[in-house]
């Protein structure tokens, strides 16, 4: 077991990465996991909501980091493994698969939603709010995307949010510091031996326009390879990319 930053729990909070955010602009640095039993204001990626229901986790690690904010970004395929690793911890080993860029899929439908944010320190250095939600008993049914809980698997009651919390910050910790001594390779290696969807059509929504083409994998900086129909490849490196494309 490797040690991990403290926990604070917040009964009921507007969001934790809000809280994060509001900690790192009055100076503070952590490293700190801040978890909620329920958020009244949480979001997504893109400013979607994301709620959490009494039973689920929300989870937010603030810390502070040295490096680049493009190399610091590399920390939502950190989360994504800690979330995957929970998730086969609680549910057995091949539960999760990893749809990209951060999306921990439980038997085929979205479990965990990851969101990092970050921000200028006065003495130059980044603060990053690393935010983690998980249906451990709650998955919402007004999605675009099929959701499930940890719960809707398992014979008895799911994990409480407080013991959830202790495996994915131990876990975060382990693939925190293999990215920090060995760098990004080890860690899109372990991401891509669980992603779901290399090698099969899909389509790519960009901000500003829309892609058709194969996956063939991640590069090493994180983004995704897109083989076009015209043969070319496209590096996509924000959007969201669904499967089963025609």
């Amino acid at each position: 077991m490797a040690d991990h930053p403290p926990i604070e729990a917040y009964d009921e909070i507007d969001s934790t990465n809000a809280e994060a955010r509001r900690r790192a602009e009055a100076g503070e640095g952590g490293p700190v996991w801040i978890t909620a039993a329920r958020q009244t204001a949480g979001r997504g990626r893109r400013g979607r909501a994301w709620s959490t229901e009494i039973g689920n986790l929300a989870a937010t690690l603030l810390t502070t980091t040295d490096v680049p904010a493009a190399e610091a970004a590399q920390l939502s395929f950190v989360a994504a493994l800690a979330a995957c690793d929970l998730a086969d911890t609680c549910l057995g080993a091949g539960a999760a698969r990893l749809k990209w860029p951060n999306d921990v899929l439980v038997f085929g439908k979205k479990a965990v939603g990851i969101l990092v944010e970050s921000g200028s320190r006065p003495d130059g250095r980044l603060w990053l709010a690393v935010g983690i939600g998980v249906n451990l008993a709650h998955a919402p049914s007004d999605t675009a995307r099929a959701a499930t809980s940890f719960a809707e698997h398992m014979g008895g009651p799911p994990p409480k949010a407080a013991d959830a919390v202790e495996v994915l910050a131990d876990r975060f910790e382990v693939w925190r510091r293999l990215w920090s001594t060995e760098g990004f390779a080890p860690i899109a290696s372990a991401w891509t031996a669980r992603a779901l969807g290399l090698g099969e059509r899909c389509e790519a929504r960009l901000p500003n326009r829309t892609l058709l083409g194969v996956a063939e994998g991640m590069d090493q900086d994180g983004a995704l390879r897109l083989r076009l129909d015209d043969g070319a490849l496209e590096r996509i490196t924000a959007g969201d990319v669904f499967f089963g494309a025609p």
